[in-house]
C-alpha cells in the first residue's frame, strides 16, 4: 500500500486558488457593447460632432463661403447676440409658444382621453384615431392646407366670417392674429400626440384603484381628481418636458410657412432667429453663437425639470 506524500508545491497549488477565466466574463461584457456601437456611432457623428462644430464656430466670423477665411472674434458673437433686440423677442415668443402649446399637449389631451373613455368598442378607436391623424400630416403641408384656407380673398374660412357679419382680415399678416394663427395650427397638430401618450398613460392604470373606489361611493369627480389625475403625473411631466424642448423647434415649419416670421418680429421665435442669422444674415458665428447658448439654456431647464420630476409625478408601487 503506498500513501502519497504532499510536496510543497502540491500543497501551495491546493491553498491558492485558481485566476478565473476571462474569456467568457470580457465576451459577456463585449456582446451588448457590439449591439450599441451603431448607434453611439450615429450620435457621435449626428449629435455629438456637430455640436463640437458649433461651438468652436461659435468663436469665429466667417460668411459661410468656404474660400473666405475663418475670423478668430473671441467672446465677440455672444455678445453681439445678448445685446440684440431680435433675441430679447424671440425669447418672449418661445415662452409665448410653450405656455400656449400647454394647453394642446396636457389640458385638452386628458379632457379627450377622458371623455374617450366613456365610449366603448370601435368607436373609442376610431374617436382616437380621427384625433391622432393630424399629427401624421407633415407642417409643410399642412401650413399650406391652413393658409390657403385662411386666404383673405378666396379662402374658405373668411368666407364663412362674412357670410356671419365678421371681417376676418389677413389672419397671418396681421400682429395682433399671427401668432395666435400659428399656435392654433401647431396645436391642432400637436392635440393628437398628447391625446395618444395620455391615453396610454391612462391605460396603464390599473382599474381595481376606481372600482374599489366607487365601492366606497366616491364619484366620478373624485376618482378623477383623486385617483386617475395622481396616477397619470409621470406622463404629464414628460409631456410638458417634451413641450418645453420641442414645442418652438415644432413650430418652426410652420413660422416659415405661414408668416416668415413677422410680421414685426411678431411671430419669430429662437429656432426661427438662428435660421435667419445663419441662412439669410450669412453670419454663421452669430448664429452658432445663439445656438450654443440657447442649448445651454434648455439644457439647463431639462436638467431641473428631470431633478424635480419625482416630487411631481406619482406611483402606485
Amino acid at each position: 500500500m503506498f500513501v502519497e506524500v504532499p510536496t510543497a508545491a502540491s500543497a501551495r497549488g491546493a491553498s491558492e486558488p485558481r485566476p478565473p477565466r476571462r474569456g467568457p466574463s470580457m465576451r459577456r461584457h463585449l456582446v451588448p457593447l457590439a449591439y450599441l456601437a451603431p448607434a453611439a456611432v450615429l450620435l457621435v457623428l449626428w449629435i455629438y460632432k456637430p455640436l463640437a462644430e458649433t461651438v468652436g464656430l461659435s468663436f469665429y466670423r466667417w460668411n459661410m463661403i468656404p474660400t473666405t477665411p475663418k475670423v478668430p472674434a473671441g467672446l465677440d458673437n455672444y455678445a453681439t447676440v445678448l445685446a440684440l433686440p431680435e433675441l430679447h423677442r424671440a425669447l418672449w415668443n418661445t415662452v409665448v409658444y410653450i405656455a400656449a402649446f400647454m394647453v394642446f399637449s396636457l389640458v385638452l389631451p386628458v379632457v379627450i382621453a377622458l371623455l374617450s373613455n366613456q365610449v366603448t368598442g370601435r368607436a373609442k378607436t376610431f374617436y382616437q384615431a380621427l384625433i391622432f391623424v393630424p399629427f401624421l400630416v407633415t407642417p409643410v403641408a399642412s401650413s399650406a392646407i391652413w393658409r390657403w384656407l385662411f386666404a383673405p380673398e378666396s379662402g374658405t374660412v373668411p368666407r364663412v366670417a362674412a357670410t356671419l357679419g365678421f371681417q376676418m382680415g389677413d389672419v397671418f399678416r396681421d400682429p395682433n392674429t399671427a401668432l395666435i394663427g400659428v399656435v392654433v395650427v401647431v396645436g391642432w397638430q400637436m392635440l393628437g400626440f398628447g391625446v395618444l401618450v395620455v391615453s396610454a398613460g391612462m391605460a396603464g392604470i390599473n382599474p381595481d384603484y376606481a372600482a374599489a373606489a366607487s365601492l366606497d361611493g366616491a364619484s366620478r369627480a373624485t376618482i378623477t381628481r383623486r385617483i386617475v389625475l395622481p396616477l397619470l403625473s409621470p406622463t404629464l411631466v414628460f409631456l410638458a418636458l417634451m413641450t418645453i424642448l420641442l414645442g418652438a423647434q415644432w413650430a418652426y415649419p410652420v413660422v416659415d410657412i405661414l408668416t416668415q416670421g413677422g410680421p414685426s418680429g411678431s411671430t419669430t421665435n429662437i429656432y426661427y432667429l438662428l435660421y435667419e442669422f445663419g441662412f439669410r444674415n450669412f453670419d454663421a458665428g452669430l448664429s452658432a453663437a445663439a445656438g450654443t447658448l440657447f442649448f445651454l439654456g434648455f439644457g439647463l431647464v431639462a436638467l431641473v425639470f428631470v431633478r424635480v420630476s419625482d416630487r411631481l409625478s406619482f406611483y402606485d408601487n
